[in-house]
C-alpha cells in the first residue's frame, strides 16, 4: 500500500500569513541567525542571508568568519553581523539568547573545529533549518542526530539524504531497514526510512529535488507543486534554506515553514525561469523573485 501524499495548495499557505498588525514593529516578527560560509566559501552565506531577508521575519544576523566581513556588509547592509576569529565556524554569537532560529550549514566546511561547534550548537535548543555541510556533519557523528532540536527542519538533496539514512540505520537511530542499502534505491523503502527519521529526531525532513517532499514527525506528505529543472543549479538550497530560517524566526511551525518555505521558492523559480530562462537562470535570479 502506497503512502498517502498531498499536494500544496497556494491556499494552505496563504493563509499562514495573516495581515500585519499596523501597530507591529521589528521585534514583533523574530530574530533569525544564518550562520554559513567559510574562507571562500561566502557565496552559500550570502544567498542564504538574502532568503532569510525576503522572509519578513524582523532581523537577521549573520555569523561569519571575520576575514569574509566585507561581502556580506556590501551585499546586505540590513544584515547584522557577527563575526567568528577563525576563517571558520568554530564560536558562538555573543547571546545566543536574542535568535528565535537558525540556519546553520550553507558553506559551511567540515573542519574539526566546526563539527566541534555545531555539536555545541545543536544543544541551544533554537529552532534550526539544518542544510548541506551540517548534514553532512551529522552523518559523520551520528551522536549529533539526538541533539536536534525540536521544531527543527533537515533539507537534504539525494546525496545528503542517502549519506543521512545510512548514518542513522548503521547507529540504529532508526531501525527496521537492516538493508539501507536496498530500501534507499526503492521509492516507498526510502520514503519509509524518512518518515522513520523524522519521527525519531522530531524533525520536518525537506526531501529536495523534483516535487520537493516534506516530511513531518506525524507521518504527513506534502508534495511541492511548482518549480522547475532550472532550479537545479548551485545556490538555490542556500536561499531556500535562509528562507526557511526566516521563516521559522517569525513563529511559523517547522511544518509550515517547510510547506510555505518550498512552495514560496518554488513559485520565485517559475517566476525566473519565465523572465530569464530555464538554461540562464541561477540561485541569484530565485533569490531576486521571493515574494510572500
Amino acid at each position: 500500500m502506497q503512502t498517502r501524499r498531498t499536494w500544496i495548495t497556494e491556499d494552505e499557505v496563504a493563509a499562514m500569513f495573516p495581515d500585519r498588525d499596523p501597530s507591529a514593529h521589528k521585534g514583533n516578527f523574530g530574530h533569525s541567525l544564518i550562520v554559513a560560509g567559510k574562507k571562500g566559501m561566502m557565496g552559500a552565506a550570502l544567498l542564504a542571508a538574502g532568503g532569510a531577508l525576503r522572509s519578513g521575519c524582523g532581523l537577521v544576523t549573520c555569523h561569519v568568519p571575520v576575514g569574509e566581513r566585507l561581502a556580506m556588509q556590501i551585499s546586505h547592509p540590513s544584515a547584522i553581523l557577527s563575526l567568528d576569529s577563525n576563517d571558520c565556524f568554530s564560536e558562538f554569537p555573543v547571546n545566543m539568547a536574542r535568535f528565535t532560529a537558525v540556519c546553520v550549514g550553507p558553506g559551511l566546511g567540515q573542519a574539526p573545529e566546526t563539527a566541534a561547534a555545531l555539536g555545541r550548537l545543536l544543544e541551544s535548543g533554537l529552532p534550526m533549518v539544518l542544510d548541506a555541510d551540517a548534514l553532512n556533519l551529522i552523518s559523520s557523528n551520528p551522536e549529533f542526530f539526538s541533539r536536534i532540536p525540536p521544531d527543527s527542519v533537515l533539507t537534504p538533496h539525494a546525496g545528503e539524504l542517502e549519506r543521512l539514512l545510512k548514518a542513522a540505520v548503521a547507529s540504529s537511530v532508526i531501525r527496521g531497514c537492516c538493508n539501507a542499502e536496498e530500501n534507499l534505491y526503492d521509492e516507498e523503502k526510502r520514503t519509509g526510512m524518512v518518515k522513520a527519521l523524522s519521527l525519531a529526531t522530531g524533525a520536518v525532513i525537506v526531501v529536495k529535488g523534483h516535487n520537493t517532499m516534506v516530511c513531518a514527525p506525524d507521518g504527513s506528505l506534502s508534495i511541492n507543486p511548482v518549480g522547475n529543472p532550472g532550479m537545479a543549479k548551485g545556490g538555490s538550497g542556500d536561499v531556500l534554506a535562509g528562507f526557511m530560517a526566516g521563516l521559522l524566526a517569525r513563529g511559523l511551525s517547522a511544518r509550515d515553514a517547510a510547506v510555505a518555505g518550498v512552495y514560496l521558492h518554488g513559485l520565485a523559480g517559475d517566476k525566473a525561469a519565465a523572465a530569464i530562462g530555464e538554461e540562464s537562470m541561477n540561485a541569484s535570479d530565485i533569490l531576486d523573485f521571493l515574494r510572500i
